[in-house]
């Protein structure tokens, strides 16, 4: 690919409930301080169903997700100094910010003031809509575009660009790490990278999922212990346990019962975000001095950070590799919780 090639092959959905298929979309030519990336391969998040299917608002369409994207790096802008053709890069959620605020000043551009530009639906500074990591190229701006460690291979790199950072920066703001008692909600693309970080960062770690069903792979990645939070019993065992209880999952969940699992000066965060609204009374967080939170995903320096992290640690993704007319199955068993623990496709199919 060339900068006189404008076009690139993808998978989109071309309307909210339709199935994706194979199509084309536009890049933009790399311009000063871009690269393009020949995108190896691309992780399967449960964000690209809800977006795909309008379940967080009206989507832009047609919709290429991905935001989960380890590459190479094939061509680099003129103005390019933190990277050189075929440099192994990753791409995460999003591919611009306004730069200037006082959150992406401290290197918090996920919370850019004027909102930042997400890597798929979404728009870019020029108007045009993003499109995502379903697709053979994507250009982005050297200054969000992270490098990947040699110690990660690019196929269990690709969703530590979502699901990675976005449990990592919970555990590290929070302070993960020895002496600190962690819990886990759901054991699933998020959560199982949770469970790594978490252990690896030198914290008891717990697992709190619906059923036992998967005990026996938490116990392997690293938790110390695993709890069916389908059992009352559990409940009532835990009352008062844990420093930290960061929650993976999209559905809502019964927030004063698990609040009642954190000590004084507990924190609860949701990095899952369910569709419909939750509920809660609020003496559940007076009581104990509590802290209900959320967190979204990383800056692009905590991002480097975590990579470098995982690469230190040998944290990959535990994976199942897919070809690109796989991906609507693929939806299917996200939804009906039959991945270990996330799929990724190889792009070299689409």
């Amino acid at each position: 690919m060339t900068q006189q090639i404008t076009t690139v092959s993808a998978y989109a959905a071309p309307a909210p409930e339709a199935p994706l298929e194979r199509t084309t979309v536009p890049r933009r030519a790399v311009g000063e301080t871009d690269v393009l990336i020949d995108i190896k391969y691309a992780g399967i998040c449960h964000s690209d169903i809800h977006q795909a299917r309008d379940g967080w608002g009206k989507g832009i369409y047609p919709m290429v997700p991905g935001h989960e994207i380890a590459g190479v790096v094939t061509e680099v802008g003129a103005g390019v100094t933190k990277f050189a053709v075929g440099d192994r890069v990753g791409v995460g959620c999003m591919v611009d910010s306004c730069r200037e605020c006082e959150n992406c000043v401290a290197g918090l551009e996920q919370y850019c003031l004027k909102g930042n530009v997400p890597t798929y639906n979404g728009r870019g500074k020029d108007g045009e809509p993003t499109y995502g990591g379903y697709s053979t190229h994507i250009v982005v701006d050297e200054a969000f575009t992270v490098r990947i460690p040699d110690g990660l291979s690019l196929d269990v790199a690709a969703p530590l660009l979502c699901a990675g950072i976005t449990t990592y920066s919970p555990l590290a703001h929070w302070n993960a790490g020895p002496g600190k008692k962690v819990a886990i909600v759901g054991l699933g693309g998020l959560g199982h990278m949770a469970v790594k970080i978490a252990h690896a960062m030198g914290a008891e770690v717990t697992v709190l999922s619906q059923t036992l069903r998967k005990k026996a792979d938490g116990l392997q990645l690293g938790a110390d212990h695993y709890y069916a939070t389908s059992d009352e019993a559990t409940f009532e065992a835990l009352a008062g346990s844990f420093d930290l209880i960061v929650s993976t999952v999209s559905a809502p969940l019964p927030l004063d019962k698990y609040l009642g699992l954190l000590r004084t000066d507990g924190a609860f965060v949701n990095v899952g975000a369910p569709e419909e609204p939750v509920s809660l009374n609020l003496f559940s967080v007076i009581g104990g001095r509590k802290t209900l939170a959320g967190s979204g995903i990383g800056g692009i320096r905590e991002t480097q950070e975590m990579l470098d992290f995982c690469a230190e640690h040998g944290l990959g993704a535990e994976i199942e590799l897919i070809d690109a007319d796989r991906i609507n199955e693929a939806y299917e068993r996200v939804l009906a919780s039959d991945v270990r623990y996330r799929f990724v496709i190889d792009t070299a199919t689409i």
